[in-house]
């Protein structure tokens, strides 16, 4: 037995999706033998990663058949951290921000991005939510907690609920009041809403854009580094023309497609199941391929999802064993896959340690 011989079994084990091993992400390390016992630490970096079993499982055995090792010790440690983090001067405790988009309106971008937020959090990590539509705010009445704008000093106090920190400009109007605001009022708004929150440590801050491709989506491309960022699309033609318009403007400004997302991709019949595409098929996976980008998943239009926005529940929070919340969690493993894999092209420099086994 020998710590070369243990780490060539490793060099075999690649990581999914990518072609690199996981000796040389630096997934695997610190590894040792010592009187018949081979040890390395795993770091998993994807909080609740669907993944993490099946490497675990992977790494144990390719150390347990070393000819020599008689037990395995492996500590593992999950991480969701950006090669960004501490670089975000107004933001420093946000591992990782990912921008919601659309380039149109009624797409339901706003339900994706909830249910977004609560089926990562759900997964073990601390989200948070911006909601960056100046003009027509409805995250707090999607969240639940609707209230007016509160300080601890100078610095502004998220809302919280089903587990998720949001702020948004809907805290600061009254309901019937119109914001009539030019583009300079607006980017303003964005960096308070940025840097003068409170915010906790986080793994993910989502924001929620407006529609098009307006101001608030250049101000927030250029006051904080971005991950990336989630198309939101329906299927049909006029909705993907939009969307298109979106991508291409964070491809401009060299922000990362992590991939689309289709909503309301066919009606679910609340009486028989039957789903139908009443709003034709295929849009969403056209526009990943020709984008060259993941397709993250689809979600039919269905009156529980339209019903828990409206009501302040979101579906994946008041309905977590419905098919409607499945597809939203399986559409956060799979966007926390894809954080993931730019992380490890990057390089992650950060580690938070959670817990450690052993196994013989």
């Amino acid at each position: 037995m020998s710590t070369e011989r243990v780490m060539e079994a490793l060099e075999k084990i690649t990581y999914p999706g990518m072609q690199e091993d996981v000796v040389k992400l630096k997934l695997v390390t610190n590894v040792q033998t010592h009187n018949g016992t081979a040890s390395a630490t795993f770091r998993m970096p994807a909080v609740g990663s669907r993944l993490r079993a099946g490497l675990e499982a992977q790494i144990r055995e390719a150390m347990a058949g070393v000819d020599g090792v008689d037990q395995v010790e492996l500590e593992v440690k999950e991480e969701t951290l950006s090669h960004e983090h501490g670089q975000r001067n107004l933001i420093p405790n946000v591992r990782c921000v990912v921008a919601v988009s659309s380039g149109k309106g009624g797409v339901g971008k706003s339900t994706v991005t909830v249910n977004l937020a609560i089926a990562l959090a759900q997964m073990g990590n601390k989200v948070g939510i911006l909601d960056a539509d100046i003009l027509g705010p409805s995250i707090p009445t999607m969240m639940g907690v609707e209230r007016p704008v509160e300080l601890f000093g100078k610095r502004l106090i998220p809302a919280r609920n089903y587990g998720v920190y949001y702020i948004s400009f809907g805290f600061f109007v009254k309901d019937k009041d119109p914001v009539i605001w030019r583009g300079p009022m607006i980017d303003g708004m964005i960096r308070q809403l940025l840097g003068d929150v409170d915010w906790q440590e986080l793994d993910y801050l989502l924001v929620d854009l407006p529609p098009g491709t307006g101001d608030a989506q250049l101000s927030l491309s250029q006051v904080v580094k971005l991950d990336g960022a989630v198309a939101v699309t329906t299927p049909q033609d006029v909705a993907v023309a939009d969307v298109k318009k979106g991508m291409g403007m964070f491809l401009k400004v060299e922000v990362p497609i992590l991939g689309v997302i289709e909503n309301m991709s066919s009606f679910v019949c609340p009486s028989c199941g039957t789903e139908t595409a009443i709003f034709s098929e295929g849009g969403g996976v056209m526009l990943a391929s020709e984008y060259d980008v993941p397709f993250l998943g689809k979600v039919p239009l269905d009156p529980v999802v339209r019903e828990g926005g409206d009501n302040g529940q979101p579906v994946v929070a008041a309905h977590p064993d419905s098919p409607q919340a499945k597809r939203f969690v399986e559409i956060a493993q799979a966007l926390s896959e894809q954080v993931t894999q730019a992380n490890l092209k990057t390089g992650l420099t950060h580690v938070k340690p959670v817990f450690s086994l052993k196994q013989v």
